[in-house]
Parts: structure tokens; sequence; C-alpha cells
């Protein structure tokens, strides 16, 4: 048995299901996010976590989404710490656009080794688009490639 994909989700896929659901995507992403966390919980799909996602969701005023992130570290299966490397690797991301809490953000997925990071920003999907490192992607679609993969199967 092979292990699980490690993934990397940012605060804002974390938070996509207390966006206004009015807006079809945003609801398809929603389901999608909450279908990932249900594969995560299955044990199919490893979850990955840092300290960036520590500050940024301690950051957030809202008691109700801060305790629903937060739960969601216990479930990961690598923590990564701010280093040095990640640091300068941030700081690389940021003079092609990314910004600078998104690059911590990426260079922390990369350090993991995760395999795909998932957010709904759309700056960040775009500036991303071509990296070689690691797949940044919506979890709609992410969830179109896993069923792509299990139909293959």
């Amino acid at each position: 048995m092979s292990k699980p994909r490690l993934i990397y989700l940012d605060i804002c896929c974390f938070n996509r299901p207390f966006d206004d659901q009015a807006d079809l995507l945003v609801r398809l992403q929603t389901e999608a996010k909450l279908h990932v966390q249900d594969i995560i919980r299955n044990g199919d799909l490893a979850l990955a976590w840092s300290a960036i996602m520590d500050i940024e969701n301690a950051a957030n005023p809202d008691v109700n989404r801060k305790m629903a992130v937060v739960d969601w570290q216990r479930l990961s299966v690598v923590d990564i710490s701010v280093s040095a490397h990640i640091e300068a690797r941030a700081e690389a991301l940021a003079l092609v656009g990314v910004k600078p809490m998104d690059a911590l953000h990426v260079a922390c997925a990369i350090e993991a080794q995760a395999e795909y990071f998932l957010t709904t920003d759309k700056a960040l999907l775009r500036k991303m688009a071509h990296d070689n490192i690691i797949q940044v992607i919506d979890p709609v679609d992410f969830i179109r490639i896993l069923s792509e993969e299990t139909n293959e199967d």
C-alpha cells in the first residue's frame, strides 16, 4: 500500500465554507474543500501544516473560523517551522509578485514536500500556474484530478 499523497491547504481554502455561498464558484470550492477534508480524515490524503498557518489563523478575529481551522493541525502529518531556508524561498517567490504571506505558505508547503498546494486565492493561482516545484491548484480542480485518477484505475 502506498503512502497517501501530501497536500497543503492555505487559510483561504480552510475558510472557504465561511464565505458567502451565494456565488456558484464559492459553493463549488466549498464542497470540494469539504470533500478533501473527508479524504484526509479517511487517511487517503495526508495534510501538511506550518507555523505560518498558526500565525495567520491566530490573527483571524472570527473565533468560530479560528477554532475550525486550528482543529485540523492535529490531523497533520508534518508541521513545518519557519527557517532561513524557507524565508529565502519565500523572498524569491515575492520577487515574482507573490504576496509575502502567500509566499511563506508556498515555501512551507515545498519544504514539507507536499505534492499539491490547495488555495482559492485567484491571484496566487495565477502567479503560481507554471511553478515546477509544487502544483498550486483550486480545490475543484484537485477533486477533478483525483476523480480522473480513480477512473483510470
